[in-house]
């Protein structure tokens, strides 16, 4: 880790991590949900609705050509970040759930048909299988599922016995927001390309951990939520190869995505431009720019170092208390722990926690059908970010351990 690493100095950029919760200091473990925004973030966002504010791309104006100037240098930057050929590569969305629906109501409505195959994981996330399952029965497609061991890793064996020339598209989460486990994607894309399936990435928990290049990857698609990386909630961003981004229909209608309107026909815009209709989240699109201006400055690899050393001081403390079983011990995880106990409901944890300031998330994580898997009904979860210590870690054990000798 280098030496521009500096902690204290970090969470002084952090405003709400000064925060009190019913007396005690905010403690944020919470952060796979949405992590916590830098001053200059928040500055960003401010600054543009006191100085920017107008519509972008379609006014002549000083305001409107100053937001669609800022608005079109995120898009570069996002292209830039994750590697991709072109910023026209980017389409701007909601976030990673509209990545995955715009790619599965357009290619996958406009190539899917019955006897074709859709191969997802054991561990997606919902927002990772509903949009399947919905086209798949529009089609007649059907959706397989690769399944996972107990440490949460996907069986090789069994992902490579499911493809076949049946197999169109491979949708695979990058990294489990349950479990935290890294999956093997650039190995996984290349198998799928050789059986001619095109492959959509989860990219909602990878992109503030891991550096990602979609190039080097040969990703198909991939999407992300920019409230995962720093940034403003509202807003994501789906990559797509050229190639496929102008063979796919449109996703919505209206404003922007149209070359040209007769009340007979409608052609339609260039890329990216033709999957953006209407007036887009212009103010937190721009504040964006500033989050990975911010990751950038501390740097992808020193983020990794530091969360991936707190999630292994935080497994071996876990690993000591009675009765906790952590949920997810792959070889390869980014910075969650989810644990469970028998004796102890997840959801009473988290409120006892949260009486200490402790901020978890508890539930299925919107991953039931894992939860299945593990035969459980929900875990409770610890995930870290930039800003998170181990002395934060050393005071939820302590408050960890208060809550069990009242909870059991």
């Amino acid at each position: 880790m280098t030496e521009i690493f500096d902690v204290t100095k970090i969470r002084q950029g952090f405003p709400i991590l000064q925060t009190e919760v019913k007396g005690k200091p905010l403690v944020y473990f919470d952060n796979a949900a949405t992590n916590q925004k830098p001053k200059e973030v928040i500055e960003a966002l401010e600054d543009y609705y006191s100085n920017t504010n107008a519509n972008i791309h379609r006014g002549i104006h000083y305001l409107s050509e100053k937001a669609t100037a800022a608005y079109e240098d995120t898009r570069k930057a996002v292209a830039q970040f994750l590697g991709a050929a072109e910023p026209e590569e980017i389409i701007f969305t909601k976030g990673t759930t509209e990545g995955i629906n715009l790619v599965a109501q357009t290619y996958g409505r406009q190539n899917l048909k019955k006897g074709d195959e859709v191969l997802i994981s054991t561990m997606e996330h919902h927002s990772n299988i509903v949009p399947w399952q919905m086209i798949c029965e529009e089609t007649g497609a059907t959706l397989k599922v690769i399944p996972i061991n107990d440490a949460g890793e996907i069986i090789w064996d069994e992902f490579e016995n499911l493809l076949s020339e049946k197999t169109k598209i491979l949708s695979i989460v990058y990294v489990s927001n349950a479990l935290g486990t890294i999956n093997p994607v650039k190995k996984m894309i290349d198998k799928a390309h050789e059986v001619g399936a095109v492959v959509m990435v989860d990219g909602a928990q990878s992109t503030s951990h891991i550096q990602v290049n979609v190039q080097e990857l040969d990703a198909d698609f991939y999407a992300f939520s920019g409230h995962k990386v720093y940034g403003p909630t509202g807003m994501g961003a789906l990559y797509g190869k050229r190639s496929l981004l102008e063979s796919m229909p449109p996703y919505q209608g209206g404003g922007e995505m149209i070359a040209e309107v007769t009340f007979e026909k409608t052609t339609y815009n260039e890329l990216p431009y033709k999957f953006e209709a209407g007036t887009p989240n212009i103010g937190d699109v721009i504040a964006f720019h500033t989050a990975l201006n911010y990751v950038e400055s501390i740097g992808l690899q020193n983020i990794y170092d530091h969360e991936h050393e707190l999630m292994l001081y935080a497994t071996g403390k876990m690993l000591e208390i009675k009765g906790l079983n952590i949920i997810g011990q792959a070889q390869e995880k980014t910075s969650v722990v989810s644990f469970h106990f028998e004796d102890v409901h997840h959801q009473d944890l988290a409120i006892m926690l949260d009486n200490y300031g402790i901020a978890i998330r508890t539930g299925h994580h919107c991953t039931q059908p894992l939860m299945q898997r593990f035969g459980i009904l929900g875990t409770s979860r610890v995930s870290f970010a930039v800003y998170n210590t181990k002395e934060e870690i050393d005071y939820f054990i302590d408050s960890l351990h208060k809550v069990l000798n009242i909870l059991r």
